[in-house]
């Protein structure tokens, strides 16, 4: 990247932030005024050395160019990755304003490069033999197979009874019952195996308190549940994608079989999601050469963000072989050629009701599909009442904006960025509305991340 002249933006620095803790306390270190000896290398080497509470500097070192993706070392005691005092030294970098001049590194910069990099040569040459292990019996992985798939019928088997009881009752039952029926069901599938069935039935506890109308979004959610119970019990009479996405959303685990493919790919963008056990990011990206969107999940343990970081925006060469499933666009990310780099790519948007057809042709092939990601080009941010909603500059038509939590930090950014005028939009179509996560200007301005 510092080959090309080219460096990262503000947006795309605090894209890397674990948490908004971390974006914040990294903003205020983005001044020359703490760090002393800050400089930077042709080869994509930033280091700094920042003063805090103790008698000694934080050294700080980040490699940008590695191409498995940024790394970053400091003398810190967080233990969140990256920490402030990177965020603060790469937002100094990304500046451009002198306080990082180019140079030759440090010794104490320099020693944690080379190890670095000594490293990662030693792993690519062992990493042939290490993939030569033998495998497991196989005959033992066809039996375990086989047992947790008899104990997963049992389990669909029992919550279609369930479910069957609680419409014979009636909807209102589930008011008097309480969360603590859903959640005594939800344990049930944990025991049988079938993490997918267990979250869906946490979903459906919580429909009673969520409002006017709950009583219909719960018929709804209790015929999908149906739905996928069926599935998986028919599940040899099934195409075989569709097996695999049921499968899938039973909580199955699955491996990334297909061909892999190479492209040059833009991170469109990065969200995470937690609960109390587990911190699941998103990233979306969108191959220049291949015209198709693909979805990198990465997982921490709760508390802990995920280690795979791409900034939005940025763009690298990479393998990514995709994950079973019809309609399934989750992909793992194999060899990267090059690393991150700035770019002008940008993928072609859609109108309001383009989208929403596509949305449905993706339904059809995934009927448990919360959403689609699309892009949508030439669309206005519109309030709409108590909502808001992207309305087509060149048509009648729009798309309401979801109440989602992820969108509504966003929100505002999105309508000063636009001021009136058509911008372009990428995010996930669903059933709730459009949840928008990066907006591009007209013209050649750079995108801004909205989550």
């Amino acid at each position: 990247m510092t080959q090309q002249g080219v460096r990262w933006t503000a947006d795309q620095v605090l894209a890397l932030a674990p948490d908004v803790a971390s974006r914040t306390a990294g903003s205020k270190l983005g001044a020359a005024g703490p760090w002393s000896e800050a400089g930077s290398s042709d080869e994509g080497t930033v280091w700094g050395l920042c003063r805090g509470s103790g008698s000694r500097p934080y050294q700080t070192v980040i490699d940008i160019a590695d191409s498995t993706g940024p790394a970053y070392t400091c003398s810190c005691p967080s233990r969140k990755f990256p920490c402030k005092h990177a965020l603060g030294l790469l937002l100094l970098w990304a500046g451009e304003d002198g306080s990082v001049s180019r140079g030759r590194a440090p010794d104490w910069a320099e020693r944690w490069i080379e190890g670095r990099r000594e490293r990662a040569a030693e792993k690519g040459t062992t990493g042939g033999a290490s993939g030569t292990a033998s495998p497991g019996d196989p005959e033992a992985a066809r039996r375990r197979a086989e047992r947790r798939a008899e104990r997963i019928t049992a389990g669909a088997a029992e919550l279609e009874q369930r479910l069957a009881d609680l419409l014979r009752g009636g909807l209102a039952s589930a008011e008097r019952a309480g969360y603590g029926m859903w959640e005594e069901t939800a344990a049930r599938m944990v025991d049988a195996q079938a993490p997918g069935l267990a979250a869906r039935v946490r979903e459906l506890g919580a429909i009673p308190s969520s409002g006017p109308g709950w009583p219909v979004r719960l018929l709804e959610e209790c015929a999908l549940l149906h739905l996928l119970d069926q599935g998986w019990l028919r599940r040899e009479r099934l195409p075989d994608d569709l097996a695999a996405t049921v499968r899938s959303r039973v909580g199955l685990p699955g491996s990334a079989d297909g061909p892999p493919v190479r492209d040059r790919w833009l991170v469109l963008a990065q969200y995470d999601t937690a609960d109390t056990r587990l911190t699941t990011r998103r990233i979306w990206l969108y191959g220049a050469q291949t015209d198709r969107t693909a979805l990198l999940l990465s997982y921490g343990a709760a508390g802990r963000a995920p280690e795979l970081t791409l900034p939005v925006g940025l763009a690298f060469e990479a393998e990514v072989t995709a994950y079973p499933g019809a309609g399934q666009l989750r992909v793992a990310l194999g060899e990267r050629f090059t690393p991150p780099a700035p770019t002008r790519i940008r993928p072609p948007g859609l109108t309001t009701p383009e989208a929403a057809a596509r949305f449905g042709e993706a339904l059809r092939a995934d009927p448990w599909l919360d959403f689609h990601p699309v892009t949508l080009a030439r669309v206005i941010p519109t309030p709409d009442g108590d909502t808001w909603q992207l309305a087509d500059a060149d048509g009648d038509f729009g798309l309401p904006i979801a109440p989602s939590p992820l969108s509504r930090p966003g929100l505002w950014r999105l309508a000063a960025l636009s001021g009136g005028a058509p911008v372009t939009v990428f995010g996930e179509c669903g059933h709730r509305g459009f949840t928008p996560l990066t907006a591009w200007p007209e013209g050649d301005g750079e995108p801004v991340s909205l989550c």
